[in-house]
């Protein structure tokens, strides 16, 4: 049974932040992370990677990151446990435009303090998102081995 530390958990998040895919192997654990060849136009410098994975596939297992929905309730969760104020207005009638994100990103970088708040709120998020996926693959892989 492959476990990561803390730390192997906080750089998955982390590069899953920075828009790149993550990947262990089943067996060693080693992770490797490599850009979407569909969102970046230069995957040179991954090109070993991605062969790699391309030519072992079945061996590694994807830890993926939030989609839309799941970044959205994490920005609302954000709001909702800050104290009445007005960026928290601010921030509530952002979430209701037409693009969330961007009319959230732009309340949220004049926010001074509470932008780095964001930021490590935002952090932690993606750790347990990243803790949580590891779990159920885990108890998943377990399941199977029983069988």
């Amino acid at each position: 049974m492959i476990t990561f530390t803390k730390e192997q958990i906080k750089e998955i998040a982390g590069e899953l932040e920075c828009g790149l895919r993550a990947f262990y192997h089943q067996t060693t654990g080693e992770l490797m992370f490599v850009p979407d060849p569909n969102k970046f136009d230069d995957t040179e410098a991954w090109e070993d990677d991605l062969q790699k994975l391309e030519n072992n596939f079945l061996d590694y297992r994807e830890i993926e990151a939030m989609e839309s929905r799941e970044s959205f309730i994490v920005m609302e969760d954000f709001v909702e446990q800050l104290k009445n104020s007005t960026i928290k207005i601010k921030l509530l009638n952002a979430l209701e435009k037409r693009k969330p994100f961007r009319e959230f990103k732009c309340v949220i970088d004049n926010a001074g303090d509470l932008r780095e708040l964001w930021f490590s709120y935002k952090s932690q998020r993606n750790i347990e998102w990243v803790a949580k996926q590891i779990k159920t693959q885990t108890e998943i892989d377990e399941q199977e081995n029983e069988w």
